[in-house]
């Protein structure tokens, strides 16, 4: 059982009553005047009310960033130019972190210390692609004294970004980065569980010197501010990160418009564990990509399949360390799972936990921590022996919850790996190089890791297959979402034309 690791928490200092929208460069109310409440995951009480945005409030910020498209620099300055504006933006959030990780602790549940994490991390993506765009080359093709062809990479207009409640601020500079770095102007809808760290981009893009009506953010539901985005004809592309479900539904609002998506979607993740493998790496690499970040992640490992060689000794050395994990006030840095985002995540992910009582064995965990009796705490659970067919198995669960399974050949681990609609990630753990890149070969996920955890190089394309997702980003990958790529064909030598109506006149 886990024991609390403070018995007080901290607040941080300043925090907002109000939340407004970001338009043109000013902040605003909502053209109606409607707000929504924001729920502090450890109390669940409303710390804050945030401007709940509706069609009106897109119409607008969507004319603010056409506007910064057709009239402003931003799209007509040098990649360098661009790139100076995104490395101080760099600057600036790396000497927040603190500060930024504070709230996004405070805001989302996330331990403090995968907070800060999370935090560099955006710096991060702000420095990469700022120093990409740089270097970025487009492709000439010659046919010497004949031909030359040559390519432009050209900003498309205002992208759209929608973004989830798991790691916000992290994952709004994974979109924010590459489509400011390209020459867009953005509207930014950020998920309405944890809107505080969104609301910081402003300031931090004003001091950078980004242009006035370049960045603009309208918060509020999905169905309403979310829905009025996608639909707008005058946004050309959708970034989209969060549930399948919701993915299928902007596919179809979208193609009206034919509009570019990139949607990076639900995941089921299999880890896969061959009896050869270093055991203790793979335990350890198994409960962090599932625990981590409260399992509120969409590449968590949350299928364990376990070659039945070793598969007793896994589980029992699994579920004892699980149940070693400390669950704590976010703000602890002690902590490795806080709080769940919201009530009704909660609710959802409780009803797996006792769902998974009747699908398989419970060897950890399996219900709040008794030291926790208000808040979203879980705690760290496992289930055995759970079948293919299992709910707990095929469904995402999106919480500190996992699933292990047994297998015996190469070839069942892999059918078990690909026996759900979700494509995203895998891992797989094994000493024999062969197998190991064999599997990575035929597993169906957009990215595998080799005995590894979730160690990311932002040059690799990110992205799932089935409804795991459409597109991939990061790297080239997402300049090529954000450009538009214009040949141009110059005929050095005598035209070459093909010779229409000059038959002989009789």
């Amino acid at each position: 059982m886990t024991t609390p690791l403070t018995t007080t928490r901290r607040v941080p200092a300043d925090l907002p009553e109000r939340i407004q929208h970001y338009i043109g460069g000013r902040f605003v109310d909502s053209v109606d005047g409607d707000t929504f409440d924001v729920l502090d995951p450890v109390t669940n009480q409303t710390y804050l009310r945030a401007a709940a945005g509706k069609k009106a409030d897109i119409d607008l910020a969507v004319a603010a960033a056409r506007k910064a498209f057709t009239e402003g620099p931003w799209p007509r300055m040098l990649p360098r130019e661009r790139s100076r504006v995104l490395h101080r933006i760099a600057d600036i959030v790396e000497s927040r972190d603190e500060r930024l990780a504070e709230l996004e602790s405070f805001d989302s549940g996330l331990p403090i210390t995968q907070a800060l994490g999370q935090a560099r991390r955006a710096a991060e993506n702000f420095r990469f692609f700022a120093d990409l765009i740089v270097a970025q080359t487009d492709d000439a093709f010659k046919v010497p004294g004949r031909q030359l062809n040559y390519v432009n990479r050209k900003p498309i207009g205002v992208a759209g970004l929608i973004t989830p409640w798991n790691t916000p601020f992290m994952l709004e500079s994974w979109k924010l980065g590459p489509a400011l770095a390209t020459g867009n102007t953005v509207v930014l809808k950020p998920a309405e569980f944890t809107p505080l760290s969104a609301s910081l981009w402003a300031g931090i893009f004003e001091e950078a010197g980004l242009p006035e009506g370049v960045f603009n953010l309208v918060n509020g539901l999905g169905e309403d501010a979310g829905d009025a985005l996608v639909k707008h004809p005058e946004v050309p592309l959708i970034s989209f990160t969060g549930e399948s479900s919701t993915g299928s539904l902007i596919f179809a609002n979208s193609a009206p418009f034919l509009k570019g998506l990139s949607m990076e979607l639900g995941g089921k993740s299999p880890a896969i564990v061959f009896a050869d493998a270093d055991l203790d790496a793979a335990i350890d690499a198994t409960i962090f990509g599932v625990f981590s970040l409260n399992g509120e992640r969409c590449t968590a490992g949350s299928r364990i399949l376990v070659q039945r060689d070793v598969y007793d000794e896994f589980v029992e050395r699994y579920a004892a360390q699980a149940d070693r994990v400390r669950v704590g006030y976010p703000d602890d840095p002690a902590t490795e799972v806080g709080a769940l985002v919201h009530p009704e995540h909660y609710a959802k992910v409780m009803s797996y936990v006792e769902l998974g009582k009747t699908e398989g064995r419970l060897v950890a965990g399996g219900g709040r921590p008794e030291e926790f009796p208000e808040g979203n705490f879980v705690r760290p659970t496992v289930f055995a022996d759970v079948s293919p067919d299992a709910r707990i198995f095929q469904e995402e669960i999106f919480g500190p919850v996992v699933a292990i399974t047994p297998f015996d050949t190469d070839e069942e681990a892999l059918a078990l790996a690909n026996n759900t609609k979700y494509g995203l990630a895998a891992y797989v753990w094994t000493s024999d190089l062969k197998r190991a890149h064999n599997f990575a070969q035929n597993v169906e996920a957009g990215m595998v890791w080799l005995n590894s955890n979730n160690v990311r190089d932002l040059r690799t394309p990110f992205g799932g297959v089935k409804a795991s997702g459409l597109g991939h980003e990061g790297g080239y990958r997402s300049i090529d979402f954000y450009t538009d790529q214009q040949a141009v064909h110059i005929t050095l030598g005598p035209a070459h034309n093909p010779t229409f109506g000059k038959a002989q006149a009789h």
